[in-house]
């Protein structure tokens, strides 16, 4: 499913015109990843935890040379699924 599907599966559950679940779902959007910029979590119950996880600099290899380089250290967005999604999945 992609954003446009997304959309529309919102607008007809929601009984909304596709415009407003746009703007709707931007907004979810741009809360989470305002959240998860400012270093917070964004807990939704039953559905799943956004939180940011910190990756340390490491040392990897270029696969065409074989010369090491230096990968930085990054920040990672990650999800973890909550309870009552994983028992959806699985059902």
């Amino acid at each position: 499913m992609n954003k446009n599907e997304l959309v529309s599966a919102v607008a007809d559950h929601a009984g909304m015109s596709k415009a407003d679940a746009g703007k709707a779902v931007d907004a979810v959007f741009a809360s989470i990843e305002g959240a998860l910029k400012q270093g917070g979590e964004v807990r939704i119950v039953g559905f799943g935890s956004f939180s940011v996880a910190q990756r340390a600099a490491s040392t990897g290899r270029n696969p065409r040379t074989g010369e090491q380089i230096q990968i930085p250290a990054s920040k990672q967005p990650k999800f973890k699924a909550g309870a009552l999604l994983k028992s959806a999945v699985n059902s």
